[in-house]
């Protein structure tokens, strides 16, 4: 369905439920993301569930640091520890044996910057290393699924603005991922719905998109940093002030994608959640056409990922329904 701006303004307004719990004792949590904003107030709600590691990433060491030390001391919880992942660099770490993955990290910028290895920054950060970490982690969070009474939950954060987008139709060059690299949103939807239909049937994770609704955040810092007067910057500060949720509301998003529908879990994969429910997502992405792109995103994606790690190769042939054009 196509969300009119009126239906926005009112899911804004409304009331945000309350945020989900589970127990999560003897569990691992790994959130990316996680210094500032949704991200640490998500890592909040999981240290109130004792989990029983609590992985938090994020590119500074420094400002990882203080979140560790704001986790501790407003939630006396001592089973914290920091990773250090800067998703624009895709050399980045990979992690260990968890049950809950919430891919949060996302950057904003004004301007066109490219990454070291030649990507535009906002496509690379928001979608590719997103797409890599994930896929790297498939083995671990399969593994804590089988060990578990549910299956490991992948949290991919997206965009109400899913409900928007519709690529022109006649964009026909060699690479979706470059001429739409500001539709990440899209792409991380489509990696979510395309990974869900390609695990195994017998495979113990859920894979979901999230959007945590229009938060205030350091996400559009680079924005308000910009010394030169914009109008953008302007509308940025009245919509924040209109319609903005806190960071905390918005949190309750990615825990809800993490612990909650465990009831529902079949609907639960590939799903997208909002206002902490599972939701219907836009027109687009569940037509045909988008089906087609989905297709697209995704070969280009793996064929990208299988590039930068040798790793990503066996592992979508150990846990995924692999074509033969793949194999071959």
């Amino acid at each position: 369905m196509k969300k009119s701006t009126l239906a926005y303004v009112i899911d804004q307004w409304s009331v945000v439920p309350p945020v989900e719990t589970a127990d999560l004792s003897g569990k691992t949590v790994l959130v990316v993301g996680a210094n500032v904003g949704i991200g640490l107030e998500a890592s909040k709600h999981f240290a109130r569930m004792r989990s029983a590691r609590l992985i938090i990433a994020c590119r500074s060491e420094a400002k990882g640091k203080v979140a560790l030390g704001e986790i501790g001391q407003e939630i006396g919880y001592n089973g914290c520890e920091l990773w250090t992942v800067d998703l624009a660099n895709f050399a980045s770490k990979e992690g260990g044996d968890l049950l809950i993955l919430v891919m949060n990290a996302a950057i904003a910028l004004p301007d066109y910057q490219s990454t070291a290895d030649g990507w535009e920054t906002i496509l690379q950060v928001n979608y590719l290393a997103t797409s890599l970490l994930s896929s790297l982690l498939i083995p671990q969070l399969v593994s804590a699924g089988r060990k578990s009474l549910t299956p490991s939950r992948m949290v991919i954060v997206s965009s109400g603005v899913l409900y928007w987008l519709t690529p022109a139709k006649e964009i026909k060059t060699s690479s979706t991922l470059e001429t739409l690299s500001g539709a990440f949103p899209m792409f991380n939807f489509f990696f979510v719905r395309a990974l869900t239909s390609r695990l195994q049937s017998v495979t113990p994770l859920t894979s979901v998109a999230v959007t945590p609704g229009f938060c205030y955040s350091q996400l559009r810092r680079a924005w308000y940093e910009k010394p030169t007067f914009s109008f953008v910057k302007i509308a940025l500060a009245i919509q924040e002030r209109l319609l903005a949720w806190t960071a905390e509301q918005g949190s309750r998003q990615l825990v809800f994608g993490a612990v909650g529908g465990r009831d529902d879990e079949e609907n639960m994969k590939g799903g997208f959640v909002s206002r902490g429910r599972l939701v219907e997502v836009a027109g687009f992405v569940l037509s045909d056409e988008g089906d087609e792109m989905q297709d697209t995103v995704w070969k280009e994606t793996i064929d990208i990922l299988t590039g930068v790690s040798d790793k990503i190769g066996p592992i979508v042939q150990d846990y995924l329904i692999v074509s033969d054009s793949f194999i071959n």
